[in-house]
């Protein structure tokens, strides 16, 4: 191996699990690399595609469409995948398991939001890739599987860890800008990753022009607009031995102290670690809590 070589191959910095960036910018993702194709899912019968929506970004969707979807329009959930902002994609297995597996129990047509990775894309930009789709879905006629199938006035948004951020924040720029064609009518997030008093030297990384306490993005919950928020309902999932745990519930409390309209649950796993329902579904509390979410969603009827 020549010097050039060696320079172009010295790590420049790692966080462990989740990345190694070399002196080259190339960057090695330690988790979430795993892909599964789209189809049509053995045990369920949905039906999955790719759609990419801006060729520049690479921004896009994967949808999901539960059998039944011939018969009625269905709702719309919007779900954004967790990974530090860093790693992972809407094509993960576990990812791709979840929602065939919510798409069937709800009865929903679902989009998973493919948005760009930090650090060679830096935050902000996965908030506007989230923006984009949201913005896409909700204009006339945009793909055939969600104009033909998706009722767009019984829409939701989810997502898990960085995910529930971004869909907060998502949710936060349509309560200004305004949600177009759609309606939205609840929100989940799973343990959600929001900033606490504590410096956060990935975030940092991640999020160059990162503002600090007072970068609301990432401190949710000591946002003075929380209580505008545009959504009338929320389910929040926590665990008790996850490390993001007490952020979740400090934004529980802060959404309830704010003087928001809605109404918000907040339900705790004992004993359970982060994202616990993607890494093993088939435990009993996996299947609650997708039980759960499904409640969540099906306690409103979509317009036929």
């Amino acid at each position: 191996m020549d010097q050039t070589t060696a320079a172009a191959n010295e790590v420049v910095r790692e966080f462990p699990g989740l990345l190694r960036v070399y002196k080259d910018g190339r960057v090695e993702r330690l988790l979430g690399t795993e892909t599964t194709p789209p189809g049509t899912d053995p045990g369920t019968a949905v039906q999955s595609k790719d759609v990419t929506i801006n060729a520049e970004t690479g921004a896009g969707v994967r949808l999901y469409l539960p059998p039944t979807a011939a018969a009625q329009k269905l709702p719309l959930l919007i779900y954004i995948h967790g990974g530090a902002f860093c790693v992972c994609t809407p094509y993960n297995p576990a990812y791709h398991h979840h929602l065939n597996a919510l798409s069937a129990a709800a009865n929903v047509v679902v989009a998973s939001v493919h948005y760009r990775l930090a650090p060679e894309h830096p935050l902000p930009a996965a908030y506007d890739d989230a923006w984009e789709v949201l913005q896409w879905v909700a204009a006339s006629d945009p793909e055939p599987w969600l104009n033909c199938h998706a009722d767009l006035s019984t829409v939701f948004l989810a997502g898990d860890s960085a995910g529930a951020n971004i869909a907060h924040n998502t949710a936060m720029r349509g309560t200004t800008q305004g949600f177009g064609n759609l309606t939205l009518k609840g929100m989940v997030l799973l343990h959600p990753y929001f900033g606490n008093d504590k410096k956060d030297e990935l975030l940092e990384y991640l999020y160059p022009t990162y503002g600090g306490f007072e970068d609301f993005k990432i401190h949710s919950q000591q946002d003075p607009k929380l209580s505008e928020l545009g959504c009338p309902r929320m389910l929040i999932f926590v665990s008790e031995k996850d490390f993001l745990r007490d952020r979740g519930c400090s934004y529980y409390e802060a959404l309830r102290k704010s003087g928001w309209m809605g109404k918000v649950e907040m339900v705790e796993f004992e004993g359970e670690d982060h994202v616990f329902h993607l890494l093993d579904p088939t435990k009993d509390k996996s299947v609650d809590l997708v039980k759960q979410f499904v409640a969540f969603i099906k306690q409103i009827p979509a317009h036929c």
